[in-house]
Formats: structure tokens, C-alpha cells, sequence
């Protein structure tokens, strides 16, 4: 189709997508970040696994270019803001879980206090744009904009399963994808290879990324707390430790037989809009197992690490009271939660209904997924957190 209208198939090799993006930057310099290796890997997998369909195979050659492009814009504001490098980051909160655990809510609430800080879509998506100059920051949010709604095109179940919004609240896995570090990849297509080769690598680099980009958010903008999210934070507790010793860790629990269709349902969904070779029970398979293995490391470094660094927090007492829970984390955390915030959070919920986009429905049935096979698989995760596996 593309070359009846005169028109090539995407090159997705290393150098043609580098050299577009300092092409379209009119930069070469990419810092000191080492890339190249997780890039090759991730298009390997791309050519070889994810079965690209034209459209699929256009939208991951723009992805990788956009990234290439953030990490020009970024160095070349670093070279006039050497001062970046000094920015402190303290006490950062990170909210992690399985996914579909009610991570996303409890972010979204917590960014109603003016005293928190998080990375916004837009700011991701278009981090070079963050400076202070109100028609650059108002231009990042229209072109945000534009692409979440071609996103929503290109996979329209998606925003009933996870809203995204160019002021809401954005998770980490799209900053570390900046160095071609993430989840984000083998959750939007079949790329297994890049994923295991994922997890064995100690994660330094992304977390050495996550930090620099904090720097450079909060160099117009300093917060009183970060507050981060992401389930993909499970596969490297440990590299988040070392880059953040004084985190504060608010872990989120869910029933796995409840957790894992969902989590499916959100991956299926993404991969069809690039893909036409997708099987929804293949995707459930491999995703239960590597988030199973992901969430024992995890707990594993957790019984390692200072007790009083992390909370329980679990989805069924945030759906029914959310402010509760909200206001056990304050007091976990040492915070004051002012009457002005409280409303905030209370206008949020308002505002945010949940089904506010249609209602989310998965089964394990659906999935492929053998009920007393999962309890099996989470029987010491659940008896750990006291988690009831009765499905409803």
C-alpha cells in the first residue's frame, strides 16, 4: 500500500533512526546515556517477534525517532543548564503493584496537593518543552494531545481500561523508555526476546535517566515531594534503591485472579492496534509469568531493605475509601494533609467516577487462565498480605 502511494516501508535500523533524528533536531550530541545496546535489542524484536502490521511498523519507527529527538533537545538544554546536575532529589514516594491494583488512582489523588510534584504526560512526552515559557509548555500540551488521540484511534478500548491526558499523572516506564529500558515495549507488542534480556539487566541506566530527568522537570518547577508510579517498578527494586536510598515505597495489593485478566485485557488491547497476530491466552500466559517472578524479586529485596521504608495498601480499601487510605499514607509518610487538599481530592473523585469511560470487562475464562492454577502460582504472595483469592 505504501509504495502505491509512492512511499517507502520504515527503515527501522539503528542508523537510518538516528540519523533522523538529528536530522530533524539538527543535534548529534546524545549525552553520555548508553543507549545503543537496548535499542539494538528492541529492534531485533520488533523485526523478528512482534509481527508489525504497516501501521504498527510506522507508529514504533516515529516512537523510537520521538525518543531519539528527547534525548537531543534534553542534552542540548543540559549544555545551557549545566546547573541541572545539581538539582536535588529528596525523599521521592513511589507508588508500585501488580498492575490494575489501583496505582493510578492513588497518583492521581495524591497530585491534588500543591505540595506534589509528578511528571505529567505532556512533560514526558515532550520533556526539552519544560521551561517555563508558557506558549513553549502550551504548544508540548497541544502536540500531547494530538498523539494521545491518534492513540486512541489506533486501539479505542484502550481509554476505558487506563485514561491518559496530557495533565494527568504519567507513569515511569515512559520516562527509562527514553533509554529504551521498559515495560512499556513488550506490554504494547510481542517483543519476548527484549523483554528476558530486560530482566536480567541490573536496570542502572534507567534509573541514572529517571533521575536526571527529575532534575531537569523540577529545575522551573521545585516540589515540596515527587510522588512516582509504576507497576513496572517491580522488576527493579533494587536499581531504585541505590539511585533512591530515602524512597518511600507505598506498595499496592489486588487479588491475582482479579489482577492477572486485567492486566491482559490492557496488553491485548494495546497490541492489536499494532498487530494483526495477536492470541489474547499467549499474552495472559507470558505476562502471569514474568510479573509472578517480578513481584517475588521484588519481595525479596523488600525483606532486605528497612521495614519502615514501605506501606501496604490494598485496592479494595481504596475503591471503597479512597480519602481513608489516602490519609493513612499521609501519616505513613509524616505529612499534613491541609482542608484545601482534602477538597481537591474530593473534587477529583468526583470528577473521575470510576466506568467514567465504560466499564472494563475481563474473565480468566476469557484468558485462558486456570483459577486454581493461579492461586497456586500466588499462594505465598496472598497469604503473605493476607490477600482473599475468591473470585467475584
Amino acid at each position: 500500500m505504501l509504495k502505491k502511494w509512492g512511499l517507502a516501508t520504515p527503515d527501522l535500523s539503528f542508523k537510518k533512526l538516528e540519523y533522523l533524528a538529528k536530522k530533524r533536531t539538527g543535534l548529534s550530541n546524545f549525552g553520555d546515556w548508553a543507549f545503543q545496546k537496548p535499542l539494538e535489542k528492541l529492534i531485533k524484536a520488533y523485526e523478528q517477534e512482534a509481527n508489525l502490521t504497516m501501521l504498527g511498523r510506522i507508529t514504533v519507527h516515529e516512537l523510537i525517532v520521538n525518543i531519539l529527538i528527547n534525548l537531543l533537545l534534553l542534552e542540548e538544554k543540559r549544555r545551557y543548564q549545566p546547573s541541572v546536575e545539581i538539582e536535588p532529589i529528596t525523599d521521592p514516594v513511589f507508588i508500585i503493584g501488580l498492575p490494575r491494583t489501583g496505582t493510578t488512582l492513588l497518583h492521581g489523588l495524591m497530585e491534588q496537593d500543591a505540595k506534589v510534584r509528578v511528571p505529567q504526560t505532556w512533560e514526558v512526552m515532550f520533556p526539552a518543552n519544560c521551561s517555563g515559557n508558557i506558549e513553549e509548555s502550551n504548544k508540548a500540551r497541544d502536540r500531547t494531545r494530538n498523539r494521545l488521540n491518534w492513540a486512541n484511534q489506533l486501539a479505542p478500548g484502550f481509554k476505558r481500561i487506563h485514561n491518559i491526558a496530557p495533565e494527568l499523572p504519567q507513569e515511569c516506564i515512559v520516562i527509562t523508555a527514553h533509554v529504551f529500558l521498559s515495560t512499556q515495549f513488550h506490554t504494547a507488542c510481542n517483543v519476548p526476546s527484549y523483554q528476558d534480556w530486560f530482566e536480567q539487566e541490573p536496570q542502572k541506566l534507567a534509573y541514572e535517566f529517571h533521575h536526571r530527568l527529575l532534575q531537569h522537570l523540577q529545575i522551573e518547577r521545585t516540589p515540596q515531594h515527587w510522588v512516582l508510579k509504576a507497576p513496572g517498578h517491580l522488576f527493579a527494586l533494587d536499581a531504585l534503591l541505590k539511585r533512591y536510598p530515602d524512597a518511600k515505597i507505598i506498595q499496592t495489593h489486588r487479588n491475582p485472579l482479579q489482577v492477572m485478566p486485567s492486566m491482559a485485557s490492557h496488553a491485548t488491547v494495546l497490541r492489536h492496534a499494532l498487530s494483526n497476530q495477536v492470541n489474547p491466552k499467549e499474552v495472559a500466559q507470558d505476562w502471569t509469568m514474568r510479573w509472578h517472578l517480578a513481584l517475588g524479586k521484588f519481595l525479596e529485596i523488600r525483606d532486605r531493605s528497612p521495614s519502615d521504608q514501605f506501606l501496604d495498601v490494598y485496592y479494595d480499601d481504596i475503591e471503597r475509601e479512597p480519602l481513608e487510605e489516602i490519609y493513612r499514607i499521609y501519616d505513613f509518610l509524616g505529612w499534613k494533609i491541609e482542608d484545601r487538599t482534602s477538597q481537591s481530592m474530593k473534587t477529583f473523585l468526583d470528577s473521575n467516577p470510576k466506568n467514567k469511560y465504560g466499564v472494563h470487562r475481563y474473565s480468566l475464562e476469557q484468558y485462558g487462565l486456570n483459577p486454581m492454577r493461579e492461586r497456586k502460582r500466588f499462594l505465598a504472595y496472598c497469604e503473605r498480605f493476607s490477600i482473599s483469592t475468591t473470585e467475584k
